[in-house]
């Protein structure tokens, strides 16, 4: 239990201190749910809108628009789901859909998922949306529906990081 209290802390804490500045994060914040209703993966991505603005304008060009543009938002979903994987231990990987995207406030989602293979002993994930651009970008990850919530955070030279789920 103190170990969830204690993630869910730094979880909360991380958000409150995004929402303090108003220059770019360089910091994302995921969830891996395992829905135990759908029996899916679902994977949601939450941007910094202000991060994604000017991420867009350096990777499609200076005429992007990501609040004014479908055309750009649907860029920068793609962008976003060719740079997030997952995987089984063995390398097997576990692909993912498109389940839309959307500006909420100031922030901008990607949504994906994948229904939940059977035996499914851990995850190896690989998050590098804008670590391209900006080798300080932060992502985060929770992993929700599986046992307690795990959170993995990619930053600095991390390119993949496992969960393991036990047996119940």
């Amino acid at each position: 239990m103190p170990k969830l209290f204690i993630r869910t802390l730094t979880a909360l804490l991380l958000i409150a201190t995004s929402a303090v500045f108003a220059h770019q994060q360089k910091t994302a914040i995921s969830t891996v749910l395992f829905n135990p209703r759908t029996e899916n993966i679902e994977v949601m991505h939450r941007f910094s809108l202000h991060d994604a603005e000017h991420a867009v304008r350096h990777i499609f060009g200076k005429n992007a628009d990501i609040i004014g543009s479908a055309k750009t938002q649907q860029q920068f979903s793609g962008y976003v789901s060719k740079r997030f994987a997952m995987s089984k231990e063995g390398g097997q990987s576990i692909p993912l859909k498109s389940a839309g995207f959307e500006i909420e406030g100031k922030f901008f989602w990607v949504y994906q998922e994948t229904a939940e293979p059977e035996q499914l002993d851990n995850l190896v994930i690989s998050h590098n949306a804008l670590r391209d651009l900006w080798p300080s970008q932060i992502n985060t990850i929770n992993v929700e529906g599986k046992g307690d919530i795990q959170t993995l955070t990619f930053e600095d030279s991390i390119e993949l990081l496992k969960v393991e789920f036990g047996h119940h």
